[in-house]
């Protein structure tokens, strides 16, 4: 056979096998994000939680640019040659895969058919309904701290126009409520601009980066925040974070006030009176960078104004040796409770209402359901909280009342949202099911 004739043959069998390798590829991967899609929807993680993106399968053409686009991985995936959501609860909101679809197949959206989300109406420039009062950030339904810092910055540029050919003598330009990225930023391009304002927090700094357990990863991208430049981190722990924040709000010395609750915002005349836990604030505008977590939710129970109560645990070392009991069924409390139970002596329970946990995170059922494996959490479903004394803790367990020594109980069960505060202040809110 001539060196001629071996080439056609072997030519022939790679037009052949090459396709057809291709096609057996394909169908592989389209099967695994299908179970993977079937997994998330048995286990309840079918409903996005924030911004998310929603694919025309009349428009996408399969080019799999959403899909390497998305920071996360794995969220977005190809089924049948069609991109879709297959880890929506994953979702986070980056926006990448519309930028990077080639056809225009993506829209973001907020919400879906089961699960409506309340939005604010906020205009083009971030002021809400009431003329003055701005949103920025998780708010509005950015929970990405990227996105945050960007509307921080965009919203006080806004407030800026506005107000530098209306200067007064007494009131202040701006009060930015809100200290976590969002807040940060603000307070950063306040600086920037020469605007005389002033930042409170409820908590501290970092908002709700804050509250989140030890060692916790924050998905950052890439971002630029006034006067400090570009910050360039992919996934960090919470407290790198925080100390980067914190350096960059003494370097710049803002005007940041923690610890101060807002509890009315009034309109006089052309000014807002801004009334806080420790004071009053006339403002001519206000920008409210505030989470969408709000006040904790309480259980409800005797005793529960004990000090041995909390709504959030920031650092699990300091916990040894204590009988300790966790409330709550999300990722907050799983991810506390399994933290809890691997330091020395904890014994430590895990109580929920619902018959199973499944809206958490796939690395947080895992770990959890190593740790009741091994017995370092004892796992308490069915069951609510009914008495709380100095102690001991007493729970119901569908009819059965259980009654456990207690040291310390978190209580992780969500938060209240602000949403009753913001409509008695005026601000109108939209609730949306799948729409942009």
């Amino acid at each position: 056979m001539s060196l001629e004739t071996i080439i056609y043959v072997v030519t022939g069998v790679l037009v052949v096998a090459l396709p057809t390798l291709y096609v057996l590829n394909e169908k592989r991967n389209s099967a695994k994000a299908t179970e993977a899609l079937e997994n998330s929807t048995l286990a309840g993680l079918d409903q996005p939680v924030s911004l998310h993106p929603v694919i025309d399968p009349n428009l996408c053409i399969g080019s799999g640019s959403c899909t390497k686009a998305c920071p996360e991985q794995g969220i977005l995936q190809l089924i049948n040659g069609k991109a879709a959501l297959v880890s929506p609860a994953r979702c986070i909101g980056h926006g990448q895969c519309q930028a990077a679809c080639p056809v225009d197949a993506i829209t973001l959206v907020f919400g879906t058919e089961k699960r409506g989300v309340d939005i604010p109406h906020i205009k083009g420039n971030f002021e809400t309904n009431i003329s003055g009062i701005f949103i920025a950030g998780e708010l509005g339904g950015m929970g990405l701290i990227r996105n945050a810092v960007s509307q921080g910055r965009q919203a006080v540029e806004s407030v800026a126009g506005q107000v530098k050919n209306e200067k007064t003598s007494e009131a202040l330009d701006l009060v930015i409520v809100g200290a976590g990225p969002a807040g940060i930023s603000a307070s950063l391009q306040a600086k920037k601009e020469g605007l005389r304002y002033v930042t409170v927090d409820q908590e501290d700094l970092g908002g709700t980066i804050f509250t989140y357990p030890r060692q916790k990863l924050v998905m950052v991208q890439p971002m630029e925040l006034p006067l400090h430049g570009p910050v360039k981190l992919n996934e960090v722990e919470k407290e790198p974070l925080l100390a980067l924040l914190t350096s960059v709000v003494e370097k710049h010395q803002l005007n940041i006030q923690v610890g101060e609750k807002v509890n009315d915002i009034k309109k006089e005349g052309n000014n807002y009176r801004v009334t806080t836990s420790k004071g009053e604030y006339e403002t001519r505008k206000v920008l409210l960078a505030i989470g969408r977590r709000g006040t904790p939710r309480k259980i409800g129970c005797p005793g529960e104004k004990s000090e041995k109560v909390t709504y959030r645990l920031l650092d699990p070392q300091k916990y040894h040796h204590k009988k300790i009991l966790v409330v709550g069924g999300g990722d907050s409390a799983v991810e506390a409770a399994v933290a809890l139970s691997n330091h020395p002596g904890n014994t430590v329970h895990l109580s929920y209402r619902g018959e199973n946990i499944f809206r958490i995170k796939e690395g947080n059922r895992q770990r959890v359901e190593r740790a009741v494996e091994d017995g370092k959490v004892t796992l308490l479903l069915n069951s609510n909280v009914t008495k709380i004394e100095p102690e001991r803790v007493y729970i119901d367990q569908q009819g059965t009342e259980l009654s456990l020594a207690n040291d310390q109980i978190f209580v992780m069960i969500g938060g209240v949202l602000p949403t009753e505060f913001l409509q008695s202040v005026g601000i109108e809110f939209e609730r949306k099911f799948g729409q942009a």
